[in-house]
């Protein structure tokens, strides 16, 4: 039998099989897309996520075809603030595509077996001492076929909408905010103001929207808006051109472009998750909740989870004993990341409310060292 099943195979599901296989561990990892494969991103690794990477021994590969990131340039109601990382700090974007495949490769490098074409249906839930517990999966193939995968210990990070998980009863979405995500590619004429010197990503807030904007590799600009109430018949196009066009700079920029490539919605964003498993599951990566991705945190709390997840793993395959493994993994989050996850929400929470981003657009105006100051803490790079 496995000692380790993982569903899927982004950031979180990979850099978690790495860590557990290079601790002996036999870890099958199942997805049900090939990989390289596109997804809709921000495109960015923050100063964090790449210290992170480079604690963990991952170095060049996909990360040194990306662009560096120097900072944040935030825009809001009556202000515009550009916040520069500190000296020696930086980000890299890069398509998402490269980086999961790359993190996948560096897995089955590591000792880890991977296979593609396996949709994670729901837990495998069998008795134990008479109370269920997950055993593994129930996985369905590209012909439909279903198989039961029995496992050890079963690691969910199938994403914010995880089947594994909302299997077992875990996870809800918010009642509010919930908000829409349309992004796409853009030709990089079509973002002139980032031709030239160094790459800034951006973030323009607006009342009842957002939007996020950075270049990527590829003389491409990745543009993504985000909307509490998709309007405009569902057509993404239609929308986004809609809120791009009542801001002058995002208008004159993007407003009458057309995107390379097909656009993607993801919605309702958000994904409340109290617990981070049951017995015989964790959870790791969005699956084990996740906040709209205002701060370009996303890739960097998501790996952080999966490696806690992936540390109490082999916690439990050498003791053999799940007693206080899912109370142990919700208190180490909370120790490694719930500061970052309380800031999230705050942010959620004040853009939500279109007083309060006319407010926080006068503050910026007036202290624009505040925004910088929380640039630099929502990367990492301090």
């Amino acid at each position: 039998m496995l000692d380790v099943l993982i569903a899927g195979a982004g950031p979180a599901g990979a850099i978690a099989a790495r860590a557990l296989a290079l601790s002996g561990a036999r870890v099958l990892m199942v997805d049900r897309e090939r990989f390289p494969r596109d997804k809709l991103c921000g495109d960015t690794l923050n100063p964090g996520a790449i210290r992170l990477l480079a604690e963990a021994g991952l170095t060049g590969g996909a990360l040194a075809t990306g662009l560096p990131i120097a900072g944040m340039r935030v825009t809001g109601p009556h202000a515009s603030v550009v916040a520069p990382y500190r000296q020696h700090q930086h980000g890299v974007s890069l398509l998402r595509r490269d980086l999961d495949a790359w993190l996948v490769e560096q897995a089955v490098a590591a000792g880890a077996r991977f296979e593609s074409g396996l949709t994670a249906q729901s837990a495998l839930t069998l008795e134990s001492d008479g109370m269920p517990a997950v055993r593994g999966l129930i996985l369905r193939d590209r012909s439909g076929a279903v198989t039961r995968m029995p496992a050890s210990v079963t690691i969910a990070a199938d994403g914010r909408r995880s089947a594994v998980a909302r299997s077992v009863g875990l996870g809800s979405s918010p009642t509010a905010p919930r908000r829409w995500a349309y992004g796409g590619y853009f030709p990089l004429e079509a973002g002139e103001s980032q031709t030239s010197g160094p790459v800034f990503g951006e973030m323009h807030v607006r009342s009842g929207w957002y939007a996020g904007v950075i270049r990527v590799p590829g003389d491409l600009v990745n543009v993504c808006v985000v909307v509490e109430h998709p309007e405009h018949g569902g057509v993404p196009l239609a929308l986004m051109r809609h809120y791009l066009g009542r801001d002058p700079e995002l208008r004159r920029r993007f407003g009458d472009q057309t995107p390379i490539g097909p656009l993607t919605v993801l919605g309702p964003l958000a994904v409340d998750m109290p617990n981070p498993g049951v017995p015989g599951l964790l959870l790791a990566g969005d699956a084990a909740g996740f906040i709209d991705p205002m701060t370009g945190d996303g890739l960097n709390l998501a790996m952080r989870g999966a490696l806690l997840a992936a540390d109490e793993a082999t916690r439990v395959l050498e003791s053999g004993d799940w007693t206080g493994a899912v109370e142990r993994l919700k208190d180490r989050r909370m120790a490694a990341i719930g500061s970052k996850l309380r800031f999230n929400r705050w942010v959620r929470a004040l853009t939500a409310s279109p007083i309060s981003v006319r407010t926080a657009g006068l503050a910026a105006r007036i202290a624009p060292g505040l925004v910088r100051r929380l640039v630099v803490a929502a990367g990492d790079a301090a």
